[in-house]
């Protein structure tokens, strides 16, 4: 339950002054009853001003959705593109206007998340959250362990300095191998390019956790799935937002 002339203000009619001078009037009705200051109603009330019934729901924000999408390589992170190649957004449902929190490349698969609240996502993308991105990798060559520590470390690249936070050996033989990175930043590129800076060419990416949430394991290639309400809660936690 709120006061009348706030909802009246939020749903975008006038201010909270303009709506208790009507108030004050006798000019609003809820529920066919004259309106009297003090009131509190709920945006599901038959609220009429002069007569003429409003929508006080009409601008009330969305409950924040979070969608994960198990993107696979080949599809691009975008929702145009002149060669006719597959979109992310081709494989979204239609019910909302997702905003996509960050990018994978095209060649890179895995965890994707996407949401209807462009304020979220925003902070997600943002460098001062912090955000921890981890990978599964596999690196074609012999990585020893000074290259391991160069990658903790940091390396210079043409867009500035950077590192991987974590790097654990994850299995794999021959020429092949598989690691494990986290890092705390989302540049183009970044998880190849540290790689390549010190020779070694990476053969598959994919990326399986997002701050707090993991890439489930039973989320099969383009399919999507909406997070929990708990988990959506994880990540508003993550960039202080409240719902």
């Amino acid at each position: 339950m709120e006061r009348l002339q706030k909802l009246i203000a939020t749903a975008g009619y006038g201010s909270r002054r303009w709506a208790e001078r009507l108030i004050e009037q006798g000019r609003i009705e809820v529920n066919n009853k004259t309106a009297n200051i003090g009131d509190k109603v709920q945006i599901t009330d038959t609220v009429k001003i002069d007569g003429r019934k409003i929508n006080l729901a009409r601008y009330q924000e969305e409950e924040t959705k979070v969608i994960i999408l198990n993107k696979q390589a080949g599809v691009i992170c975008s929702n145009k593109d002149e060669e006719g190649r597959r979109m992310v957004f081709d494989l979204l449902p239609k019910e909302s206007r997702w905003v996509m929190v960050g990018r994978l490349d095209l060649n890179t698969s895995g965890l994707l998340l996407f949401t209807n609240n462009g304020k979220l996502a925003n902070k997600l993308m943002h460098p001062s959250s912090e955000i921890e991105r981890e990978y599964a990798v596999r690196v074609l060559g012999k990585v020893g362990q000074e290259d391991l520590k160069q990658l903790i470390d940091g390396i210079e690249l043409d867009d500035g300095f950077a590192k991987f936070k974590h790097v654990s050996v994850g299995g794999g033989q021959g020429a092949n191998r598989w690691y494990k990175i986290i890092l705390k930043e989302g540049r183009n590129r970044e998880v190849r390019r540290l790689w390549e800076a010190l020779g070694f060419k990476v053969s598959r990416l994919i990326r399986i956790r997002f701050g707090k949430i993991n890439l489930p394991d039973n989320l099969k290639a383009n399919q999507y799935d909406y997070l929990k309400p708990g988990q959506v809660k994880l990540l508003l936690d993550a960039v202080n937002l409240c719902e």
